[in-house]
C-alpha cells in the first residue's frame, strides 16, 4: 500500500475508533487566562484526531500580519527549522532537526504517527545549525555546524556556544563574525535522552551572569504509559552550573516545557507547557508560567492545580497538594514551541509582552493554534487575552496547513523571527 492510500486507511481506522468524541464543546476563548473552563475528562480507545493536509507555500504567498506590519521571508530550503538565536552581530543561527528514530511502544503510536505526518511534520531533520547573515540585503545561508543530534535549544556565553542536542548539552568556541565553527564541540553533561526520548526537544536558556544554563525536558510519554521510572529527571526544568556541568532538578511536574525565558520586569523564569493528550478535545489546555525553585506543577499526577488525573496509577494525594496552579492557560492542544518577551522599539504596541508561536493542534476538533499570538503583561504578569498576530498558516476551512511556527527570536532591529518548521522557512514581522 503506498503511503498517500495508507494515510487514508490509517484516518479511516482512526475516525472509527474516535467516533465517540463528539470534538469541542468549549470556546477557546474560555480556556485562556489564569482560570480557564475545565470540563469533565473523557476517554478513548484512540484519541480524537484532525489533522490538515500539509501543502508548500506558494511562490509569493506569506503568512498574514496585522496592518501596519509587514512579514518577510528570510530563508527557506531547511530541513526542519526549530529554534533561532540573534548573535551579537546580528548573526541568525538557525537549529534545524527533526525527532530522533525511537521505537513504537504501542499500536496506537503508530496510528497517532502517521496521521501526524500528514501534516508536514515528518521527514528529515538537518542535524546541523545553519547561519543565516544579512549582506547588503540579501540573506546569505551558512552551515555553521554539522553531525549534531537533533539540536534545539542554544546559548552563548561570552565566546561559548552551548548547543542543546536531544540527548546532551554541548559547547563550542565561538569568535565573532565565523560563518563556520570547525572546532569539535564538547559534551558537557548527558540530557535525558534514551531509545524512547518521547520529547526530544531540550530548550535551554542561560542566566543572566551566565553561570547556570536552564533546560526545559519533557516527559517520556504522554501520561507515564511507559512507566514511572522512565521519568528520571524528565517533565522537568534543569540547572547546569556552567562551569563544571553538575546540574539538579529546579523545578518539576511540567511535563512539557518547550520554551524559557526571562520576563524582563521581574527577571522571573517563565516556560510555555505543552499538557496531556488523550482526555477530549477541550483537555488538558497548555499553559505559561513563572517557574518557581523547587516548585511542582502536577504531572503526571494532576492538571492545573489539583485537578486529578485519574488514569495515574497509583495515584499520589500528597503530590497533588503541592502542584502550583500555572499562571496563564493557553486553550487545549495549541501546542505552544516558542517564547518570546519582546523589549525592541520596532513594534512599540507589543512592548514588554509575550509572543508565543502556537504549532497546533492535531487532536482537538476542530482545530486549535497554528499561529503567533501576543500576550500582554503589567507588573510582570500576564492580563487580558491573547492577540493573533502571525497567521495564515492554516486554511480558512482547516483542511491545509503551509507552515508550522516554532522558535522565536528579536532581532537587533526589533524584528520578530519565527521559524517554520514545516515550510522550512524563517520568516520576519517588523514595521519596515
Amino acid at each position: 500500500m503506498n503511503m498517500p492510500n495508507r494515510l487514508l486507511a490509517v484516518g479511516a481506522l482512526a475516525a472509527l475508533l474516535t467516533a465517540c468524541d463528539q470534538g469541542a464543546n468549549v470556546d477557546p476563548m474560555k480556556q485562556v487566562g489564569p482560570d480557564p473552563e475545565l470540563p469533565k475528562a473523557q476517554n478513548f480507545l484512540l484519541p480524537p484526531m484532525q489533522v490538515p493536509e500539509g501543502v508548500a507555500w506558494k511562490a509569493g504567498e506569506t503568512p498574514k500580519v496585522p496592518a501596519g506590519l509587514k512579514i518577510e521571508k528570510v530563508a527557506d530550503g531547511l530541513l526542519h527549522p526549530r529554534q533561532l538565536y540573534v548573535l551579537p552581530n546580528n548573526d541568525i543561527l538557525v537549529a534545524e532537526a527533526n525527532a530522533p528514530e525511537k521505537p513504537t511502544t504501542r499500536p496506537k503510536q503508530l496510528i497517532m504517527g502517521l496521521v501526524q505526518k500528514a501534516s508536514g511534520k515528518g521527514g528529515p531533520g538537518g542535524n546541523r545549525i545553519t547561519l543565516l547573515r544579512n549582506a547588503g540585503g540579501t540573506w546569505q545561508k551558512h552551515t555553521f555546524i554539522e553531525n549534531l543530534h537533533s539540536p534545539f535549544g542554544m546559548q552563548l556565553i561570552g565566546n561559548t556556544l552551548w548547543v542543546a542536542n536531544a540527548d546532551s548539552l554541548v559547547k563550542f568556541p565561538y569568535q565573532q563574525g565565523e560563518t563556520t565553527l570547525s572546532a569539535p564541540g564538547e559534551t558537557v553533561t548527558e540530557l535525558p535522552g534514551g531509545p524512547i526520548n518521547h520529547h526530544w526537544t531540550k530548550s535551554l536558556l542561560a542566566s543572566p551572569d551566565g553561570s547556570k544554563l536552564y533546560v526545559g525536558v519533557g516527559s517520556n510519554s504522554n501520561i507515564t504509559e511507559n512507566g514511572i521510572g522512565a521519568e528520571y529527571r524528565r517533565a522537568a526544568v534543569l540547572e547546569v552550573d556552567a562551569a563544571t556541568g553538575a546540574s539538579r532538578i529546579y523545578a518539576s511536574g511540567l511535563r512539557n516545557p518547550t520554551g524559557l525565558q526571562w520576563e524582563p520586569e521581574s527577571g522571573a523564569l517563565w516556560a510555555i507547557v505543552n499538557e496531556r493528550d488523550e482526555i477530549g478535545s477541550d483537555l488538558v489546555p497548555d499553559y505559561m508560567t513563572s517557574v518557581k525553585d523547587k516548585g511542582f506543577y502536577g504531572w503526571p499526577y494532576s492538571y492545573f492545580g489539583q485537578h486529578v488525573d485519574e488514569r495515574v496509577k497509583p495515584p499520589r494525594p500528597d503530590l497533588v497538594a503541592q502542584a502550583i496552579k500555572p499562571d496563564y492557560a493557553l486553550s487545549s492542544h495549541v501546542a505552544p514551541l516558542g517564547l518570546l518577551f519582546y523589549t525592541g522599539d520596532d513594534m512599540p504596541q507589543y512592548r514588554g509582552g509575550a509572543f508565543i508561536s502556537e504549532h497546533g493542534s492535531w487532536n482537538r476538533t476542530p482545530l486549535n493554534g497554528y499561529q503567533v499570538v501576543w500576550v500582554k503583561f503589567e507588573n510582570g504578569k500576564p492580563v487580558g487575552q491573547p492577540q493573533p498576530v502571525v497567521t495564515g498558516f492554516l486554511t480558512d476551512d482547516q483542511k491545509q496547513v503551509r507552515g508550522l511556527p516554532v522558535g522565536l527570536a528579536m532581532g537587533k532591529q526589533g524584528g520578530v523571527l519565527i521559524a517554520d518548521d514545516a515550510g522550512n522557512a524563517i520568516w520576519r514581522i517588523s514595521t519596515r
